[in-house]
């Protein structure tokens, strides 16, 4: 949409089951129960907010005029980090600036899950197993985006590196929520959702269903973000 948007990829609608099986290693009682959630077809970034797309947020006037420290890792192409909820708030609110309507957001976390999955229902989008070679973990820093494998939808980083915010706003379970891959949405809300695992977690935290919450004011540094975009 403009020279410093983000690579954007659409992925078709379907229907898929949120949440993970009684069964499933490692589950906590947050990822059920499980159900069928339908999703529409929209847009996503390929890969997570870099720290390049972030500074031109900052250099176009948005972002708040927040820059967040690299840690010394170095910025360019390394996935954003440092940043909260409510601060990738405000890079939306530029990509929508700089497009002149809104279309950009955060994704909901049900399109998150099934962005991740990627047309699978294993523990994560490689299998019930995975391999250094397809996602960070277990280290002390973040890699450049796109350094692992991308999934069947043409993904980069859904496993590791750092963990994306989504829309939502926390629930502790699965009981009460919509079928339809909109956000939980409450007039208040005191944290929120974040998923995906990242560089310095252990594998089993990398896994599709799992589920993290924290304050929308919380800035970590090894959370980060992903965006969509609604169809034309």
């Amino acid at each position: 949409d403009c020279a410093a948007c983000p690579d954007m990829i659409v992925v078709p609608g379907g229907v898929f089951a949120m949440g993970s099986p009684a069964t499933e290693r490692g589950r906590s009682p947050g990822e059920g129960p499980q159900r069928d959630v339908t999703i529409a077809p929209f847009a996503v970034s390929v890969n997570e907010i870099t720290f390049a797309e972030w500074d031109a947020c900052l250099a176009g006037g948005g972002c708040n005029g927040y820059s967040p420290s690299d840690r010394g890792w170095g910025r360019g192409r390394r996935p954003v980090i440092d940043v909260s909820w409510v601060d990738a708030q405000s890079y939306v609110q530029w990509l929508n600036r700089e497009l002149g309507r809104d279309a950009y957001r955060l994704l909901t976390e049900a399109e998150w899950e099934y962005v991740a999955r990627a047309a699978t229902t294993t523990r994560y989008a490689f299998g019930n197993t995975i391999a250094r070679a397809q996602a960070d973990s277990g280290e002390t820093r973040s890699d450049p985006v796109g350094s692992y494998s991308a999934n069947a939808f043409g993904l980069y980083d859904t496993h590791g590196n750092v963990w994306e915010w989504v829309q939502d706003c926390y629930a502790a379970n699965y009981a009460n929520a919509t079928t339809d891959g909109t956000a939980v949405a409450p007039t208040t809300c005191n944290q929120r959702v974040y998923r995906g695992g990242g560089y310095n977690d252990r594998p089993e935290a990398l896994r599709v269903a799992n589920r993290r919450n924290a304050a929308p004011t919380l800035r970590d540094a090894a959370i980060g973000l992903r965006v969509a975009r609604v169809l034309p």
